[in-house]
């Protein structure tokens, strides 16, 4: 089941700050909007509960004040870093001019299965199906643990697993 946003509000809203420079095969590069830093902060406290150090630019200190032609070199430096690349499908996600190319560098540097889309839905509709055909998902399993789910199938691995 895609992953309602409202969910991802709520646990961002209890999540703290913190960024954890460990890298290794429990790392993920987080890309999202700006937009949705509390989904954000809610995916990466889900993530954690399942031993998940989830990388977000924003709580890197090193990142710079303004987008530049540093802050690319730094973000390729960090999608190749992390062992994982989870893609944050939002409304903004889609319509971010960083996000598609974030996806495209990790496209290029990882193989297809650490790229990881995560779907999700509001009122407004659901995104990231775009994606969902190339790339495996991370959603909610029947059981109602996160699960990833590889293109064009509803069963999957749980993400504790990975």
């Amino acid at each position: 089941m895609t992953i309602n946003q409202s969910v991802l509000r709520g646990a961002g809203s209890l999540a703290t700050t913190k960024l954890n420079a460990n890298i290794g095969q429990r790392t993920a590069f987080l890309c999202h909007s700006h937009h949705d830093r509390l989904l954000a902060l809610g995916l990466q406290a889900l993530l954690k509960t399942h031993g998940m150090d989830v990388y977000i630019d924003w709580q890197d200190s090193a990142m710079p004040d303004k987008p530049s032609a540093e802050t690319a070199k730094r973000l390729r430096s960090r999608i190749q870093q992390c062992y994982w690349f989870l893609f944050l499908a939002t409304q903004w996600s889609m319509r971010s001019r960083w996000c598609p190319w974030e996806l495209g560098h990790a496209d290029g540097v990882k193989a297809n299965e650490r790229i990881l889309v995560v779907p999700t839905f509001d009122d407004s509709g659901s995104y990231g199906s775009e994606y969902i055909d190339l790339y495996r998902r991370i959603e909610f399993a029947s059981d109602g643990r996160l699960a990833a789910f590889p293109p064009g199938q509803n069963s999957g691995q749980y993400v504790f697993s990975l």
